[in-house]
């Protein structure tokens, strides 16, 4: 690749614009499609969730500018200057560097996951994210601070190891977030449309299983944005045992109503065990 390759720079000025453009757009546009055809009954309501939910974004957005220099955009730019990564090291056409990037990004998000669910300490982190005892837009935005900031080291050292394009990365960092609300969303979809959509793109019903409150069903499922990589690993499960409006969701402990609030959210990691939900767990295949 070479600097004709590179980023237009309108689009890197509007980066930020671009972000929340879409952010905000999914999030209205899932919020409404939730409340006009909801798949399932809420357990908790938004009033009591939304909030803390909300709050947490807030609270890791302004968390990840204070602690990280630059935006994986702009590393990507930095990789691109100074020709770092295997697709400068080779002579790539731009297109096909793009491309792979965004697909190859997505299986380390896949990895990422899978690993945030294998060692017991980084699945204390991760499980605030699966303590949400309902599933709508916004629990695809519940993360805690500490898996934030690993998630982003994570990302960087793939970029440079890459030397992923920035425009793959604007538009990878883009996908994730409209698909994370996209999956996570409390909407009802036409089964046999489902079928066929999963087949694309992770889908709210393929997502659901993952947070169910069954060990083996939590261990499955584990893609945000492209679908394949739970069929090619062994880790795709199509519906939960007990059906979509009859599973629980969340995690057998922190299901009072107490723990939706955000302190209790943050102190989650560090009350309690494991459990049984770490793969790899006795109890976690079992069950």
């Amino acid at each position: 690749m070479n600097g004709a390759d590179a980023m237009p720079q309108p689009a890197l000025a509007s980066e930020p614009l671009i972000r929340f453009g879409a952010f905000a757009g999914i999030l209205a546009v899932m919020a409404l499609w939730e409340l006009l055809a909801p798949r399932r009954a809420e357990t908790a309501g938004r009033r009591r969730r939304w909030p803390s939910n909300f709050g947490i974004v807030a609270f890791n957005t302004v968390l990840a500018r204070l602690i990280f220099p630059t935006t994986a955009v702009g590393l990507a730019i930095v990789t691109e200057e100074r020709g770092w990564g295997l697709f400068h090291a080779f002579a790539f056409p731009h297109w096909f560097a793009v491309a792979a990037s965004v697909l190859l990004l997505d299986l380390v998000i896949y990895f990422q996951h899978v690993l945030f669910h294998a060692a017991p300490t980084l699945w204390r982190f991760h499980r605030m994210h699966h303590t949400d005892i309902d599933f709508d837009v916004s629990t695809g935005l519940r993360f805690h601070p500490v898996e934030i900031i690993l998630s982003m080291l994570i990302k960087l050292m793939a970029i440079t190891a890459l030397g992923a394009p920035a425009l793959a990365v604007l538009i990878f960092e883009v996908l994730l977030n409209a698909t994370s609300m996209f999956n996570h969303s409390n909407v009802r979809i036409w089964r046999p449309f489902d079928r066929v959509l999963r087949w694309l793109v992770v889908t709210p019903d393929m997502h659901r299983v993952h947070h169910s409150v069954v060990p083996r069903e939590t261990n499955s499922n584990f893609g945000f944005n492209l679908p394949w990589w739970d069929r090619l690993f062994g880790t795709y499960r199509a519906q939960p045992a007990a059906g979509h409006a009859g599973m629980t969701i969340g995690i057998g402990d922190f299901r009072d109503l107490r723990e939706l609030w955000i302190d209790r959210m943050l102190t989650q990691p560090f009350r309690g065990r494991p459990g049984p939900y770490p793969l790899g767990h006795r109890e976690s295949a079992e069950r």
